[in-house]
């Protein structure tokens, strides 16, 4: 199916790995990175046209390294996976020049489908979000504001930055 491999960027090895196997009984080969440095590492090796770029690595913001990615591949497709999605993350990756922004959990054909320019609108949800799902979009739209800085994030929520490190704790746990 792919003349290039894809590049697989997600800190949860056991994921990364599941998700190149059932890539590959489609026909698509993977190169997988843990990290930002071993992303860039592998981009430059392998001469990816796609990457799935985790949103959290290990603490670490995959919008942070989005630019960095495009930089070295312009022509890159990139996709977004999170395991707690916002729309301000959703908004902030499609800025910074990903292609499509999807939650987990995905299958290997939403992933693939995810790439097509016919995939790319957002779907809508049936029900209206909760209260915590709201205040988790805010927190996400003041944190990006800040350009991830934890303790300029707290200041403008007036909220104390421990208070504020473990909301973002709690949800990166239940959702990554």
């Amino acid at each position: 199916m792919s003349d290039t491999p894809w590049l697989l960027i997600d800190d949860d090895k056991t994921f990364a790995a599941t998700l190149a196997r059932s890539l590959g009984r489609r026909g698509i080969d993977c190169v997988q990175a843990n990290d930002p440095e071993a992303a860039l590492s592998q981009l430059n090796a392998s001469d990816a046209r796609r990457c799935v770029l985790d949103l959290n690595l290990a603490g670490e913001s995959g919008l942070q390294l989005l630019p960095e990615l495009l930089a070295k591949q312009p022509g890159l497709e990139v996709l977004i996976l999170t395991g707690y999605g916002s729309i301000a993350t959703a908004v902030e990756a499609m800025r910074k020049g990903a292609v499509n922004y999807l939650c987990k959990p995905v299958t290997a054909d939403q992933i693939i489908d995810g790439f097509e320019p016919d995939n790319h609108e957002p779907a809508l949800r049936s029900q209206p979000p909760s209260v915590e799902e709201l205040e988790w979009e805010h927190i996400q739209r003041v944190l990006a504001e800040n350009d991830g800085n934890i303790s300029a994030t707290a200041r403008a929520l007036n909220m104390h930055r421990r208070t504020l490190q473990r909301k973002l704790g709690k949800h990166s746990r239940w959702r990554e």
